[in-house]
């Protein structure tokens, strides 16, 4: 294949080249899928969604997830929104729903008008109240692996937080032999949060992190009793919203909502 067909989604400026490959004929290699998320030499994005066949009755498909440095990953939040919207004409069921298969489990993706609520799967290695010194002294920190590995620090200023300086040390500390990623929050009411996030596999700080998100309102609900659901501001400056069932045993019916849509198609030359 000379060219590849793609679409550009954003999810709340968390932005994902889109391909389909239903077929199966399409094996990019790692530094191909870093160049077309390249914004310099390629297509420019925060990471790479790959649509496949399902090999299970109860999914519509099977969707993998690559960073941007080609890397792939077990989930991404506002990827799978925006992998929701994509499909959305492609389902063979006429509901509002559609269901698809990750490495973190089956992800079910509902439309409510112009945003995209997916139901994530319930998250694990919770470890909150834990204190270490990442290079600037001793912090307090809150683990939790919501598809991904998350790390939540509480800021006074969210604006003010060394979102990549601290991010990026955070994330190299040995204490997380996989990585993680590191969400920076200001608390802003009872139902207001704000939340920048140091992305590992981009190594920067995006303008969302669907995750992200969703780690810091159950980590905020759990450690500061804030209710659910839960606004939360990134970035980019949208807001998204998170929602879960709380018990003694953990999280249940954990959903993301907030928007999902095409910037633009086309295809580009695989170099």
């Amino acid at each position: 294949m000379d060219s590849l067909p793609f679409v550009k989604m954003t999810g709340a400026g968390n932005d994902f080249v889109v391909i389909d490959n239903r077929t199966l004929q399409l094996a990019l290699s790692r530094e191909q899928i870093a160049r077309l998320c390249d914004r310099h030499f390629g297509v420019g994005s925060d990471g790479l969604l790959a649509v496949e066949p399902a090999d299970q009755p109860d999914a519509d498909f099977r969707m993998r997830y690559y960073n941007a440095d080609g890397g792939e990953a077990e989930m991404c939040g506002n990827g799978a929104r925006c992998f929701a919207r994509y499909v959305h004409p492609l389902r063979r069921a006429e509901a509002d729903r559609v269901r698809f298969l990750t490495p973190a489990g089956l992800i079910t993706g509902d439309y409510v008008g112009e945003e995209v609520r997916v139901n994530l799967t319930a998250p694990t290695e919770a470890r909150p109240n834990q204190r270490a010194d990442f290079g600037w002294g001793e912090i307090e920190y809150h683990f939790l692996n919501t598809g991904v590995p998350h790390v939540v620090v509480y800021v006074p200023s969210a604006e003010q937080a060394e979102v990549v300086a601290h991010g990026r040390a955070i994330r190299r500390s040995p204490i997380f032999p996989r990585g993680t990623n590191v969400n920076f929050v200001e608390i802003v009411s009872n139902t207001r949060l704000i939340v920048r996030t140091y992305e590992r596999g981009v190594e920067d700080e995006t303008l969302a992190c669907g995750t992200g998100v969703v780690a810091s309102a159950l980590i905020t609900h759990r450690v500061r009793g804030l209710a659910l659901p839960l606004g939360l501001k990134v970035r980019s400056g949208d807001v998204l919203t998170v929602d879960a069932r709380a018990g003694s045993d953990g999280f249940r019916n954990v959903t993301l909502t907030g928007p999902a849509r095409e910037v633009f198609s086309g295809e580009i030359k695989l170099a």
